[in-house]
């Protein structure tokens, strides 16, 4: 029997489940999914940005429900410390939890404009300035983090939280045919080559769920 559950929704489509997902599964935790259907109205306005709260995905460890990806992220931290989802150097550990809180209370143009879609691809996709600022941002986060880090993750040798929250726009950039040169494309090939990330991607392709608001609205 698996250690914890982790509650999740569409693997197409939530970017917030893909961050949960990748932190559980870098921090070493023995756990078991739980999915709620895309057909679930609570869902279902999650992913549609339509939901003031966003209560997938959810980890159930030892009697205890811990929800929201930040939550999760520093609760995994505390239980499985030696899996390294924060840096060690304070510097390093403080731009981290930074940049994560970016990215989660952020980024709303991009997230409405490009909304995560892992079947689909857009060659051409035009990128209106709002969501190109937020793309701008991002691009300036990343090459900070690999100046200062120096790679190959954003914070060196090991991936941590922050390359959690920041995988699902790699999948963007791919999806709506962002171009990327130098270190941001490189990172990108890196993120979508890792193994957890293969393995998600390849499941959320065989999803038989669809939802045509995502698929054809954009």
């Amino acid at each position: 029997m698996a250690e914890a559950t982790l509650v999740i929704s569409s693997k197409n489509y939530s970017s917030w489940s893909l961050r949960g997902w990748l932190l559980a599964k870098w921090s070493g935790l023995d756990f078991a999914e739980e999915m709620e259907s895309p057909d679930d109205p609570g869902v279902r306005a999650e992913l549609l940005l339509r939901s003031s709260s966003i209560l997938v995905p959810c980890l159930i460890h030892q009697g205890r429900r811990v929800w929201d990806t930040l939550a999760i992220a520093e609760y995994l931290n505390e239980v499985r410390p030696k899996a390294g989802l924060l840096p060690r150097d304070p510097t390093a550990r403080a731009r981290c939890r930074s940049i994560c809180g970016e990215m989660h209370s952020g980024f709303v143009a991009l997230r409405s404009a490009l909304p995560m879609n892992l079947k689909a691809h857009k060659p051409g996709f035009v990128i209106w300035s709002e969501a190109q600022a937020d793309i701008d941002r991002i691009l300036t986060i990343w090459g900070e983090c690999f100046q200062t880090w120096q790679g190959p993750y954003l914070f060196g040798e090991h991936p941590t939280m922050a390359d959690a929250m920041y995988a699902p726009v790699c999948t963007r950039f791919l999806t709506y045919d962002v171009k990327l040169r130098g270190f941001a494309s490189a990172y990108c090939a890196r993120i979508m080559e890792m193994p957890a990330m293969v393995e998600w991607i390849a499941a959320a392709k065989a999803e038989p769920e669809a939802m045509p608001e995502l698929d054809f609205e954009f």
